[in-house]
């Protein structure tokens, strides 16, 4: 049955792929706006990418401002994890968000949360579309 999708629809390909745009993406963004990053980040990005397409097939009769709001709880939480443990368990200074308003032990804070929601609106619109028909329909609402 799994070759008569196209090949991007099978598990592990698209499941690689989504880990490797979302580490790209992330990393990215980083180095777009911070002129640098970590390699921990890409993993980062993969893992939120990856969570949020399962997420946005998940709840995709919802609005998306929610499941852009969803999107941003996922990537704080998975930012907050990460943050745990290189910053503070491993001391790597990767990142230090301590002088932010709204801030939780320097790892995260809300005005990055609130960005992330923005930037998830064109994130769970893609994710909308590479979300093929039959798989949509199968997924408990």
């Amino acid at each position: 049955m799994t070759q008569n999708k196209p090949l991007f629809l099978r598990a592990p390909i698209r499941e690689s792929a989504l880990l490797l745009i979302g580490g790209l993406g992330y990393y990215g963004i980083e180095i777009a706006f911070r002129g640098r990053s970590h390699w921990s980040m890409a993993i980062c990005g993969g893992v939120c990418l990856c969570a949020i397409y399962h997420m946005n097939r998940r709840l995709r009769h919802k609005p998306i401002f929610f499941r852009a709001l969803c999107g941003a709880l996922i990537i704080t939480a998975v930012e907050f994890v990460c943050g745990c443990i290189v910053n503070l368990l491993l001391g790597w200074k990767i990142w230090d968000y301590s002088g932010m308003p709204y801030q939780l032990l320097g790892q995260i804070c809300l005005p990055f949360s609130l960005l992330w929601a923005a930037l998830c609106l064109p994130v769970c619109a893609v994710c909308s579309l590479l979300t093929p028909r039959q798989d949509a329909k199968k997924l408990p609402s």
